[in-house]
């Protein structure tokens, strides 16, 4: 539907007169009836009735007036939704009990002005590709795993090294230990179903595996953190690795244990990913922030993988 018509119509509703219309609109008052005619010929009825005092709506054009007000009010609020710096800053995390959650949560308590969109995409491909179509301003990845090299118009910092714990439940043979080195957790079982061939995170755990002699098992159908928490607390044989500021709930009649890891200390290297040309003005903030706040990564007792990019 035409919205200059549409536009037209509610002005010459609104007015009387089409002669007032057309002065309202700053166009003749041929044109007026021209899109008034053209809207009617699209709809199939009349919407006004001429009369010597100017023009009355007819019974159709009194029934179409309200929601002609709603599509102009809805095509103001498209536009205004892809405005930059009227719309959302939109923001990918990979799950919402992450580190990177905790984040953006300190951010918007840190300028609750700005309005926030946080979307949650599987992989970084997709990831990538929606910074670089406009549909998200940011994201929170691991970056860049063996062959997956960002694009060139792609740029990334590292704002978070997240410490890796050990989750056991209360039978299992290091629930007991304050803390375990990474030395220590070689020929233990650890369990982590959540592991998808070809995601950053898998790139990472291969990479811990593979480094220190870990046997990290993705074995089985991945129900979930519900499913997983309570197969460790009933599975001595069994562990999982869990980012120390990851929000995990579980009954307290599980037993579980957080174990810290050390020597060195496995540590997941969160970045912000945006797109270089990206204009919204609150990207700007959300990066002076995440400056502000973030810890320093490199700190000596740490682990991480060769490929995560340094800040």
């Amino acid at each position: 539907m035409d919205l200059d018509a549409v536009r037209t119509f509610i002005a010459a509703a609104d007015a009387g007169r089409f002669q007032e219309a057309a002065a309202e609109l700053a166009v003749t008052q041929q044109a007026v009836s021209k899109r008034i005619a053209a809207l009617e010929r699209s709809l199939g009825v009349r919407l006004f009735t001429r009369t010597p005092r100017g023009a009355e709506l007819t019974i159709d054009g009194q029934a179409f007036l309200p929601h002609a007000r709603e599509l102009l009010r809805a095509a103001e609020r498209a536009v205004a939704s892809v405005h930059t710096g009227r719309r959302p800053l939109r923001v990918d995390m990979i799950t919402s009990r992450s580190a990177a959650s905790g984040l953006m949560r300190g951010f918007h308590r840190a300028h609750p002005e700005i309005d926030l969109d946080v979307v949650m995409l599987f992989d970084i491909e997709t990831a990538v590709a929606a910074i670089r179509s406009g549909a998200i301003d940011a994201s929170f990845r691991a970056v860049a795993m063996p062959g997956r090299p960002l694009p060139g118009d792609i740029e990334s910092v590292r704002v978070l090294d997240e410490p890796l714990q050990l989750l056991t439940g209360p039978a299992h043979a290091l629930a007991s230990a304050r803390s375990v080195t990474v030395a220590q957790l070689a020929g233990h079982r650890i369990w982590m179903p959540g592991l998808a061939p070809g995601t950053e995170w898998t790139a990472y755990y291969d990479d811990l595996a593979a480094e220190f002699g870990l046997t990290i098992e993705a074995t089985g159908p991945n129900f979930g953190s519900d499913a997983l928490l309570d197969t460790i607390a009933d599975t001595p044989a069994l562990a999982t690795f869990m980012g120390g500021q990851t929000r995990l709930v579980w009954p307290a009649g599980h037993g579980l244990r957080r174990i810290p890891v050390t020597d060195p200390t496995p540590v997941y290297p969160h970045s912000l990913l945006w797109r270089r040309d990206d204009p919204h003005p609150a990207l700007a903030v959300l990066r002076a922030h995440l400056a502000a706040t973030a810890a320093g990564h490199g700190t000596p007792g740490t682990w991480a993988p060769e490929w995560a990019i340094p800040r």
